[in-house]
């Protein structure tokens, strides 16, 4: 499974561990990535894989599907971009019915 946050991008990084001896030895940071199920309207249950910024950001712009609509397509994942249409679709039906 990727490290990588579907709505930020944040991803592994590298860097290094300094000893007191200033000894230099490779090492990973990794995001803080949750995997979590939001709840989408028009969806029911949607699980993603996501850092906890994003998690924070999602919910300050109302939920998945206001964060969704209001984002545009260039900035979003592949997988978010799918969900998005899955969204949009979702919810014209429901108004059309």
């Amino acid at each position: 499974m990727a490290q990588r946050c579907a709505v930020t991008g944040k991803g592994v990084q590298v860097g290094h561990n300094v000893s007191h001896a200033n000894n230099k030895t490779k090492r990973r940071f990794l995001p803080n990535l949750q995997t979590t199920r939001l709840f989408s309207e028009v969806l029911g249950r949607i699980r993603l894989r996501l850092s906890a910024a994003a998690i924070r950001t999602i919910e300050h712009k109302g939920g998945l599907d206001a964060f969704l609509r209001d984002a545009s397509e260039r900035k979003l994942s592949a997988e978010l971009r799918r969900l998005k249409r899955r969204v949009e679709a979702a919810s014209a039906r429901q108004l059309g019915s």
